[in-house]
């Protein structure tokens, strides 16, 4: 840990706005989303232990754009920031209901699942308690010497520079936009993410036409609410998907020991060719549609259906092939392949909405210390079972970036205690929340049977910090 300073600010900033150069953070997290915002709150209690967590944005807001006034996580509410690390802890889900009047209420809904607006709400009010974390700040560079990274940094006081041990990438995902569309975005018409839908409703409730392009919980959503209101407003809507049937997440409970530390560790053992096979065919695992919104998705159509046709079509194993877009008719014409009849057909909308998900995009400012990331066969960040991807053991951490090495968990709000429980084990060289090694009733691999049960087996540190 870094050697004992003054609780002050003033400590670390010098009025100028730039640190002083001799002041040393254990670590820098870098991107405050719920993975990186659950490290800050695991971090907190821990004495000796000096981080600081850096987001570019102003404030904490988690997918603002699908803020549905229904939709509601796909994981409980004991998957928050902290329960599964630490069940005493502060930040509990549960602690922020009882702050904010709300426990009883939540008590008699009688359902697991917290509501998205609730979970952005409850992580907006941990953040607001972590001094650990600057919000405005936006990291423009980063350079290494003599085993300390040299953040050049933006914030509020203007250009700042902080120095940190080791780093932790908590910089997200962004919107995916396909290649097949890049030609009809910013042509002139109406194509949006759906990270934007809710700004823009009511601008696609006016057009004459909606296509919903995607497979996931975010397209059902987006279907769901412009299905209840599609005889308000007059349009045809449309749900374009290239998988074979309207998926269901997979939610059976010995699915769910999929996403426990033995199944990473099988995961993590498979070579770099296994794991990116198995990655393509687990996506209702992980990319799913909620089972009830699925069926609540019927049960409206066969309503509206009771007064005469539906003016909406459900276009399965169709692929998105390319775009266009004519500002004479004010209409799109999406290129669809039927994959299964190899049949080519198009498709004409005034506009598109792509529910096309999220990937992972290398922050510009690691340009600089490209020689302390090690990496895999494709160019990705090889990262060790301890989510370190430095050529250095335990000094670069990832957060949400590791899907192709540890497996279709890495997104899974549920899993992110255990995994800033094994960075925090990492970075202190001790287990300051119990790491579980076996939670499992059944293998994923062949195993020694005659061999101790990992249960039985003391935890021992991966990286010697």
């Amino acid at each position: 840990m870094s050697a004992a300073h003054p609780n002050t600010t003033d400590a670390r900033t010098g009025n100028s706005g730039t640190s002083d150069s001799g002041w040393i953070y254990d670590f820098a997290g870098i991107g405050v989303g719920p993975f990186n915002l659950g490290l800050a709150a695991l971090t907190e209690p821990v004495d000796g232990l000096d981080a600081v967590f850096l987001e570019r944005r102003d404030s904490f807001d988690w997918h603002p754009g699908m803020m549905l006034e229904p939709a509601h996580l796909q994981v409980p509410f004991m998957a928050d920031l902290v329960t599964l690390a630490d069940p005493t802890s502060p930040y509990s889900f549960l602690n922020f209901l009882k702050q904010t009047g709300r426990l009883y209420r939540f008590y008699i809904r009688e359902n697991f699942y917290p509501l998205r607006t609730e979970y952005n709400q409850y992580c907006q009010w941990v953040a607001g308690q972590l001094n650990s974390v600057r919000f405005g700040t936006d990291v423009r560079e980063i350079t290494y010497d003599d085993g300390v990274y040299t953040l050049s940094v933006h914030g509020p006081a203007g250009p700042e520079v902080l120095r940190a041990r080791r780093l932790v990438l908590g910089t997200g995902t962004s919107p995916y936009v396909p290649a097949a569309c890049d030609g009809v975005v910013n042509a002139g018409g109406l194509v949006l993410h759906n990270a934007d839908y809710l700004w823009r409703r009511s601008e696609l409730q006016k057009q004459r036409s909606i296509t919903i392009v995607g497979s996931g919980q975010s397209a059902a959503e987006i279907y769901y609410e412009l299905l209840q209101e599609i005889d308000v407003h007059g349009y045809q809507l449309n749900w374009v998907t290239r998988s074979g049937r309207f998926f269901p997440l997979e939610y059976t409970k010995l699915t769910l020991e999929m996403t426990s530390p033995e199944y990473v560790d099988y995961f993590h053992g498979l070579r770099e060719d296994q794991r990116d096979s198995l990655i393509k065919s687990q996506k209702n695992l992980y990319k799913g549609i909620n089972s009830e919104l699925i069926d609540a998705i019927y049960d409206l159509l066969y309503a509206k259906s009771l007064s005469g046709i539906v003016d909406t079509r459900l276009l399965t194993h169709s692929a998105v092939t390319g775009a266009t877009w004519d500002p004479a008719s004010g209409s799109h014409t999406l290129q669809l392949r039927h994959e299964e009849q190899g049949a080519d057909y198009s498709l004409d909308t005034e506009a598109v909405v792509l529910a096309t998900g999220y990937g992972y995009r290398e922050p510009e400012f690691l340009a600089g210390v490209q020689g302390r990331i090690a990496r895999d066969s494709r160019g990705r960040f090889a990262v060790e079972r301890n989510y370190s991807t430095g050529v250095e053991p335990g000094e670069i951490f990832v957060q949400n970036a590791e899907l192709h090495t540890h497996g279709f968990v890495t997104p899974d709000l549920g899993m992110a205690a255990y995994r800033n429980s094994c960075i925090l084990r990492e970075i202190c060289g001790r287990e300051v929340y119990p790491v579980e090694q076996s939670i499992a009733f059944q293998d994923f691999g062949v195993q020694d049977f005659g061999a101790p049960a990992p249960s039985e087996i003391p935890a021992q540190r991966l990286v010697h910090a």
